[in-house]
């Protein structure tokens, strides 16, 4: 009954359209729904097959053709001691870095949840090519895609439990 309903079917349509193709996940979420094969990234949880490597510093040696990435972005620098804002776009700058030649990040993010990162989202410095916007519009977990301007101000656990407001971005190298 979170946003997780909206989240995990958009990324998965991703993940089943770069099948045979080099993946990675940043934050462990995927697993937990499906069996999969692609890489993971996460700095915290422990398990097998993930990679714990912060996200800014994560230097493989190979390229990846789809970086996808479900409700975790937002707590890169905002859930750490001392803050710092600013890494969410090193991180994106990171990932962005890691892409194939024709490779594509999507990544999901609730609004209201971490401010300054909505911020560089309204001040558009989050560099995404597309971005599209769900809003929650019941208590029964329902969503509707909108624009932007719709959801800009968004507020978490208001005024319904976790997310009201989403965006899927998406980035091409």
């Amino acid at each position: 009954m979170n946003e997780r309903a909206a989240e995990v079917p958009i990324i998965w349509e991703f993940i089943k359209k770069y099948k045979g193709k080099s993946v990675l996940e940043v934050g462990n979420v995927l697993s937990h729904y499906f069996s999969v094969k692609h890489d993971i990234l996460d700095y915290y949880e422990k398990a097998p097959r993930v990679i714990n490597q912060d996200v800014v510093d994560f230097s493989p040696n190979k390229k990846y053709d789809l970086i996808v990435s479900i409700s975790t972005l937002e707590h890169i620098g905002f859930n750490e001691k001392p803050k710092e804002p600013k890494k969410i776009l090193q991180a994106i700058k990171n990932l962005k870095s890691l892409l194939s030649k024709k490779g594509k990040i999507a990544v999901t993010l609730p609004l209201g949840f971490n401010p300054e990162m909505d911020k560089f989202l309204r001040e558009g410095k989050m560099e995404f090519s597309k971005i599209y916007c769900l809003k929650r519009i019941s208590k029964e977990n329902e969503w509707v895609e909108t624009n932007w301007e719709e959801i800009k101000n968004s507020k978490y656990n208001f005024p319904f439990h976790g997310a009201n407001g989403l965006i899927v971005g998406v980035a091409e190298k």
